[in-house]
């Protein structure tokens, strides 16, 4: 009896190789033409939208497109003029909030502050 259970044993084992064997061969050709599967033309421009796409945390984001990686459009910083700073005067006497203010002039509610301050707009703390 325990000699039948060590043969059914080993058979399973060498079924359990075989399959593993099996996996891993299709596993190797399936990631060899993963970048085809996404478009890519070779597996180069394919690692290279990767490695973009997994370490675009941080200080320069990226976009991944069909065929490769290119940079996300920075936001343009605003001009801050006389006119910028007479509009913003004009808003905060009409009495508009800081960001209706900065929506409406397309610019940051930070720079709305740093106007609103220098042009003596914001009450001083207690």
């Amino acid at each position: 009896m325990v000699t039948k259970q060590i043969k059914e044993l080993e058979a399973t084992k060498a079924k359990i190789a075989a399959l593993e064997k099996s996996i891993a061969k299709r596993l190797r050709k399936e990631l060899a033409s993963l970048h085809k599967t996404y478009g890519y033309n070779s597996l180069k421009d394919f690692t290279k939208a990767l490695k973009a796409a997994t370490t675009s945390r941080g200080k320069t984001r990226r976009a991944v497109k069909a065929r490769g990686a290119t940079k996300v459009k920075r936001r343009k910083r605003a001009i801050i003029n006389d006119d910028t700073r007479a509009s913003v005067k004009k808003l905060v006497e009409a009495g508009k909030t800081g960001s209706q203010i900065a929506k409406s002039l397309s610019i940051s509610l930070p720079s709305v502050q740093n106007i609103k301050k220098a042009l003596g707009l914001v009450k001083a703390r207690a």
